[in-house]
């Protein structure tokens, strides 16, 4: 899965100030766990293990970060995730999406965000 070029020159390629947020959220979520590997998927940068993506960006209105299980929904109604953060806006029981509206947000809430980030690879893997 690793692709840390791509991923660099994707972020290169941003206009400020989303290129500093999402440098800053990708080094966050970088820093949650070792053996998470990043790619471009979906036209966005995503992050996971092996082939299996986990956290993705959606770039299209600001940084928010989708929050899912895979590219479909399993629904799997048993599954639950109870968040650490309360950062997540959750749009059904496994996919949510946290939005980060400046690099000053996204920073004031590194310490949550990563717990979360740290929580959801847990959960989700």
């Amino acid at each position: 899965m690793a692709d840390k070029q791509s991923v660099e020159e994707y972020i290169a390629g941003l206009q400020e100030p989303q290129r500093s947020i999402v440098a800053a959220v990708r080094a966050m979520i970088l820093s949650a766990d070792a053996k998470v590997a990043e790619r471009i998927k979906w036209n966005a940068p995503s992050f996971g293990y092996g082939d299996e993506d986990r956290i993705t960006f959606n770039l299209r209105k600001g940084v928010m970060l989708i929050f899912h299980r895979g590219a479909k929904a399993e629904g799997d109604a048993a599954f639950a995730f109870k968040d650490p953060s309360g950062l997540v806006e959750w749009l059904n029981n496994e996919r949510g999406a946290v939005r980060f509206d400046s690099l000053a947000d996204a920073e004031a809430s590194k310490a949550k965000f990563v717990k979360l980030v740290k929580a959801w690879l847990k959960a989700t893997r």
